[in-house]
């Protein structure tokens, strides 16, 4: 009795497969050695794909490494809705935090941000991807306590957010250490403290 035909592997399934071996592979040299030292040649070995095969889907290190940390902010920097608006900005500013301080996504988002000023195609990207959506939903989650009545219907939530973000980043910028989870705390009640207050006249 004839055996009935296997089913034809699935091509979709073999390139994910690889697509998560070089994201793997590019965290782990980033991590191991420095953004300037990882390459796409030793990506590619890493993660046992050939040169060609990352370049299908990626023109360079820096949009590799960005794939890399987008799927790894969005599992590890949930912005949730517990129904106290304050208490979910502390806990997605203080998750951003850990961005940073990540020992395996650190060095990929530190070496990044810093090609922003030479790439112009990897910057669109960041705001494009990574940046823009983040802020989207921060957005949306202090919309929702204007809804709820915890914010005042005037509150300027993009002011909001760029004073939520900017400190991380300023740090960053400057390798000034992070704040403690509870000086992130003491932030986000000083922004939202500012959020409520009164326009001036």
């Amino acid at each position: 009795m004839t055996e009935p035909p296997r089913p034809a592997p699935n091509p979709r399934r073999r390139s994910e497969r690889s697509r998560r071996a070089i994201l793997s592979a590019a965290l782990a040299l980033c991590a191991e050695n420095g953004y300037g030292r990882v390459t796409i040649e030793g990506i590619a070995a890493r993660a046992g794909v050939s040169k060609k095969t990352i370049y299908r889907w990626w023109a360079t290190k820096g949009a590799v490494l960005l794939e890399a940390v987008i799927e790894a902010v969005v599992s590890t920097s949930p912005l949730p809705d517990t129904g106290d608006v304050d208490t979910d900005m502390v806990t997605h500013v203080t998750s951003v935090m850990r961005v940073f301080t990540s020992p395996v996504i650190g060095p990929a988002y530190t070496g990044i941000l810093s090609e922003l000023l030479h790439d112009e195609a990897l910057a669109e990207a960041v705001n494009e991807e990574l940046v823009g959506p983040r802020v989207a939903l921060v957005h949306e989650r202090l919309r929702a306590g204007q809804r709820q009545g915890q914010l005042p219907p005037d509150a300027d939530l993009e002011l909001a957010v760029e004073l939520l973000y900017g400190p991380l980043y300023y740090r960053h910028a400057l390798k000034r250490p992070f704040h403690a989870p509870d000086r992130i705390a003491v932030l986000v009640a000083h922004v939202m403290r500012a959020l409520r207050a009164p326009a001036a006249s």
